[in-house]
């Protein structure tokens, strides 16, 4: 999905101390402007889901979410909701999809919405925003 007009990029991580451990989500649009938040016990691949998850649910109007998570921008880039959707939140494996709490939400909102598109960014490549969200996300699952 190309970028909705007039949309703001919001950058999103999560981190987990352990896996499973002690689990940190963030997203900014800003170095003012974030929010984090931590879940015990967690994983890497929920964190990066709930940073989603977070933002999503808490921006208004047209979103490019940015992550270094493959396993979220996959998600939508290349419509894997759709197939779990037919198959009843179920995996190409005919297994139940992986953190459904947090994926059911997200893909809700976004199809509802309509105006979120999701890009990737190498993570731990010194961007900045992708540093700052990186940093947040440990701080909470630190605590």
């Amino acid at each position: 999905m190309a970028a909705p007009e007039g949309a703001r990029e919001v950058f999103t991580d999560g981190a987990c101390s352990g896996n499973p451990g002690p689990g940190g989500w963030a997203w900014a649009l800003s170095q003012d402007a974030f929010d984090s938040g931590r879940e015990a016990p967690s994983t890497n691949q929920r964190m990066e889901v709930r940073a989603a998850l977070e933002a999503v649910r808490s921006l208004d109007g047209p979103l490019v979410v940015v992550s270094d998570s493959t396993y979220v921008v996959n998600c939508f880039r290349d419509r894997w909701y759709a197939g779990w959707l037919a198959r009843g939140w179920t995996n190409s494996s005919r297994q139940p999809v992986a953190n459904r709490d947090l994926w059911e939400p997200l893909v809700t909102l976004v199809v509802e919405r309509g105006d979120v598109a999701f890009r990737w960014v190498k993570g731990h490549s010194g961007h900045t925003m992708n540093d700052f969200v990186d940093q947040l996300a440990v701080e909470a699952a630190r605590g």
